[in-house]
Formats: C-alpha cells, structure tokens, sequence
C-alpha cells in the first residue's frame, strides 16, 4: 500500500484496489417503492420495528404491529402516498427531492474543485427505511475509493428516533465490512446561521408570493413521543431553539409565529401543543387565514405536502378558518444547497 499512495505500482498480483477519495453520504428518513399493499407494508414494518423508533416492550408491540397494524395501515397510508405519487418519476416525492440535493451538492464539489483535491470528493445518498439503503450506498462508496465517509443525516435538529437511528444503521453496515472506511457522522445544525438564515429567506418569500397574509404562522415539527423527551432526548430544545432563532430572524412575537408538533401515533402522550389541534383551536377563535413552514425536514414528503398541506388545512377549514398555505421546504432550492453546502464544507474540515 505504502507504493500505491507513493503513486507506484502495486506489487505483482495484488487485486486491483480504488483508494484516496472522501465520500459524502446524504441520509433521508425513507419512501415506499410502490403505493401498493405489499410495498407500503414492507416499508412500515422496517420503519415501525425499529427500536429508536417504537420504545415500546417486544412482547407487547410485536403482536400489535404484526397482527393489527400491518394488516390495516398499509392500505390507508398507500392512498395518501398515492396522492402525492411522482408520476413521472414512479416515485416518492421525498427520493426525487433527496436525489436532486445529491446531484446539485455533487454539482457544487465540482464547481469549488474539492473533486481535484488531494482526497476527491463524491457524493451519493441513501434512505434510512427502504431503498436505496445506507449499506448498499457505503459499499458503493467504499468501491470508489472512499476510504472516508462523512454521513449526513438530513434532519436539522437531533432525536434519537432520526439522527441516532441512521447512525445505527451505519454502523451495522461497517459490521459486515472487513475493510472499513472511517466515517463521521455530521451533527445537527438547527442553530446555524446558514440554516436560520436560509429559512427565514424561503420564509419571505413564499409569504410575500401569497393572495393573503396570515394572521398566524406555524412552525410544524414532528412530533416524538413525551417519554422520549423525559429520558433525554433533546429534540424538543433543538425544535424551540430553532423556533426561537427564526422569530428573532423575522422580528415575529410568539404570538405570530406558533411551534406545534404533528405526525402522533399511537396512544402515548406525545409532545405538544399538536398542530391538529391548534389549528382546529385556531378556526374556533376566529382566526380566518394560517401558513404553515416545517423547519423540520428538509425535503418535501407525506408529512409535509399530504398531512399540512391536505389533511389539517381540512381541520382548519371545517372549525372555521379560510385562507390556509403550505410553506415549501428548503427543498433543493438555492436556499436549501446553501444549508447542506455549509454542514458539508465545515465537517469536511481536516479530511481533504
């Protein structure tokens, strides 16, 4: 080896080995294959097995998900993938979104000529539930010549349920590996600069786009459930600090600018106030005109354009409200690469 980084030849008869490059790895949450039965159930029993994802004892959720849930949900929840389906594509919304980040972050180590450095730079993504998976896209990496891997989880604030778990994931793939990359994991960023400053941006604009203003504005993020936060997990404070930050950014009181959690399941007590809730609270009160921005994801998905966008805009408008507005999410918009352009380029630091 001490020949090949030399740039000499490897000795006689060694297999043919890629080395010398830095990979970057964007990891989103996941997206069914199909809208079908067997692939939506496929999809949630990876998602719902997962122990960073249901705490809830073996013995007792086990039978609930194998028996009950898995039986029931996967048709429910095709229908809602399916109104939000990519045509074009055959696809999720959520893998369009996360390949496009991968492209144009790709695009952007060109142009800044980090793939010319002494350790190029290449870019891939992966999905923590379905495909393409994080091992497959390690191995790939690893064909490459990566013999470092910087894994970004696309989740802004940290939870054990999203960042930890595809940190988890990652190490079991390097289990299986008899060379292993060194790799790191790239933390959160729900109080840089970059981020606040590109959401508030994305903010203004789509705002001043609408027909309307909005008397109120939500910040939705997904929710986790209350017992997870009471043993530790420091969701919650990433969600208000990033909350916070933006209100400050915006010059917007507490009062304008709300933080509410959405997506509970199950039923535990989950962090609050629940967005459903305070949406239908809001239309009682008179409140006639609401958007609502998800800093909380970074690509559009079921969450964000199914659960907002249709499902509690009808909540709002059947309790009284009129004017409702999805905010986009940063996407891969300009707004968007900024963010991960700055999360990559800072934990890059040192490796190229």
């Amino acid at each position: 080896m001490r020949n090949m980084e030399s740039g000499g030849a490897p000795p006689a008869g060694h297999p043919p080995v890629a080395f010398g490059k830095v990979g970057v790895l964007l990891v989103n949450l996941g997206t069914p294959d199909a809208t079908d039965y067997w692939s939506m159930r496929r999809y949630l029993k990876e998602f719902l097995s997962d122990r960073r994802v249901i705490e809830t004892p073996r013995a007792i959720w086990w039978p609930l998900l194998n028996l009950i849930i898995l039986t029931t949900r996967p048709g429910r929840k095709g229908k809602d993938y399916d109104s939000i389906w990519n045509r074009e594509l055959n696809e999720g919304p959520l893998r369009t979104i996360t390949r496009s980040q991968s492209d144009k972050l790709a695009a952007w180590v060109a142009q800044a000529g980090l793939g010319e450095t002494a350790r190029p730079v290449v870019v891939d993504w992966a999905m923590r539930y379905g495909n393409p998976s994080i091992a497959s896209r390690i191995l790939a990496l690893q064909s490459q010549g990566c013999e470092r891997i910087l894994v970004v989880p696309l989740y802004p604030q940290y939870a054990a349920a999203t960042s930890a778990t595809v940190a988890d994931k990652t190490f079991d793939a390097l289990k299986a590996m008899r060379w292993q990359p060194a790799v790191r994991i790239a933390p959160p960023w729900h109080d840089d600069p970059a981020y606040i400053d590109a959401l508030a941006d994305s903010m203004r604009v789509q705002l001043a786009a609408l027909d309307f203003e909005p008397e109120i504005i939500m910040a939705s993020y997904h929710g986790i459930p209350q017992s997870y936060f009471d043993k530790g997990d420091p969701y919650y404070c990433h969600c208000a600090k990033t909350t916070r930050l933006l209100r400050e950014k915006l010059q917007m009181s507490p009062e304008r600018l709300l933080m509410t959690f959405q997506s509970r399941f199950g039923p535990a007590k989950w962090l609050e106030p629940a967005t459903d809730t305070t949406l239908k609270a809001l239309g009682d009160k008179g409140v006639k005109s609401v958007a609502v921005v998800t800093p909380g994801f970074t690509a559009d998905c079921l969450e964000t354009i199914e659960e907002i966008g249709i499902e509690n805009r009808e909540y709002f408008v059947e309790h009284g409200g009129e004017d409702f507005a999805r905010i986009d999410c940063l996407n891969d918009s300009p707004q968007g690469m900024a963010v991960l352009q700055a999360v990559v380029a800072r934990e890059l630091q040192g490796w190229i």
